[in-house]
């Protein structure tokens, strides 16, 4: 008998955060307690959006999702090209393994455009079960407290935070929403190590995730 799928905005390889800021480049900096994720963007002066010179770039597939499916991304513009394209990409990314869920593709060409390795590997098994359950995802889902650091061997690393207490499982047999009690554990910590491809594209390669995330709760 199937589980249904527990509803993550975007698939994690395990459980933990053992990148959790290692990809950022400081263990020092891993958040304690209740504090803010180190270093993580709360405000400041924004850039125009790469985004779209971005998605007009060649090749870039087009991302169509379900009208019922909404985003916030309070990811602030750092004012660095390198550090904006990494938010650009991830926020595609995430948006592309949903798209893979609505349209019940594992092997959809559009997460595997913005990821490899194990990140592309945990996704599609992710989009796997919400296909052996005939589920998508529905609502509305925030991003926020984002830090990304362009490491000296040219990847990145990227932390940031979801809120997914708006967001819930639909069935696609029945059409009806499975509407859950907000939680902590709808709290989750992301952590990726990414790189950019030869078409200038920031490639997820590594994400994990840690649920009930205190420092997103903050």
């Amino acid at each position: 008998m199937n589980r249904r799928p527990r509803l993550l905005a975007t698939a994690a390889v395990g459980a933990t955060a053992a990148l959790l800021l290692a990809a950022c480049g400081g263990g020092d900096e891993e958040p304690k307690g209740n504090d803010k994720i180190a270093g993580a963007d709360t405000g400041g002066e924004t850039s125009a959006s790469p985004e779209a010179s971005a998605t007009a770039s060649a090749g870039r597939p087009k991302i169509e999702l379900p009208s019922d499916l909404t985003y916030t991304f309070d990811w602030p513009k750092t004012g660095a090209q390198e550090k904006d394209a990494v938010l650009n990409d991830s926020e595609q990314f995430i948006k592309a393994v949903d798209m893979a869920i609505a349209e019940q593709d594992p092997l959809h060409k559009a997460y595997r455009f913005y990821s490899e390795g194990t990140a592309a590997a945990g996704s599609q098994k992710f989009i796997q079960e919400f296909v052996d359950y005939q589920d998508r995802i529905t609502g509305a889902k925030r991003y926020y407290n984002s830090n990304v650091k362009i490491n000296s061997d040219g990847t990145a690393g990227f932390v940031y935070c979801e809120d997914q207490n708006k967001a819930y499982n639909k069935s696609l047999k029945t059409g009806k929403t499975d509407v859950t009690a907000k939680s902590k554990d709808n709290y989750v910590l992301y952590s990726s190590l990414l790189r950019v491809n030869k078409q200038g594209i920031w490639i997820t390669e590594k994400l994990t995730s840690q649920r009930g995330s205190t420092a997103c709760q903050s």
